[in-house]
């Protein structure tokens, strides 16, 4: 079962199970997906699927961050809330650990020795961990190395 027909069958669930919480967030993910199909004009992968949960998940933290600094609590909770359900859909997630080795790995394979090789680095770590790791902490690991 691919990404696609996972959210229809655990929308539909929400519907019987009359959670409307989850169903009004996984309608907003079907609707960014469908959105996109519509531009293309054709249906989605899995890998394209992903990328627009990855992109969905960043929203919600940038807004989760402005929401705890103007103290909207109450808005914060829901967007948490929302980060969990779309977090499910998501493979698991690497460690700092496991980042930081294919950081290494990457860097020694592609002969990066200062920050100006960053974008090489970066180009060909970014689909290693594609999904797995948050950008911003794939980021801060190769800034670590290339100094």
């Amino acid at each position: 079962m691919n990404l696609s027909e996972r959210l229809n069958e655990d929308m539909k669930q929400a519907m019987k199970s009359q959670d409307k919480f989850k169903l009004s967030t996984i309608r907003m993910v079907r609707s960014a997906i469908k959105n996109l199909e519509i531009d293309l004009k054709r249906t989605l992968n899995d890998d394209e699927v992903l990328e627009i949960l990855s992109r969905e998940i960043k929203q919600r933290k940038d807004s989760l961050q402005e929401f705890n600094k103007a103290g909207r609590d109450d808005l914060a909770v829901n967007l948490h809330a929302e980060i969990e359900i779309i977090s499910q859909y998501l493979p698991a997630q690497l460690s700092e650990e496991e980042i930081k080795v294919i950081v290494q790995q990457t860097i020694q394979e592609t002969g990066a020795s200062s920050k100006a090789d960053m974008g090489k680095v970066m180009s060909a770590l970014m689909p290693k961990v594609k999904g797995r790791a948050d950008g911003k902490l794939v980021n801060q690991a190769v800034q670590q190395f290339l100094q």
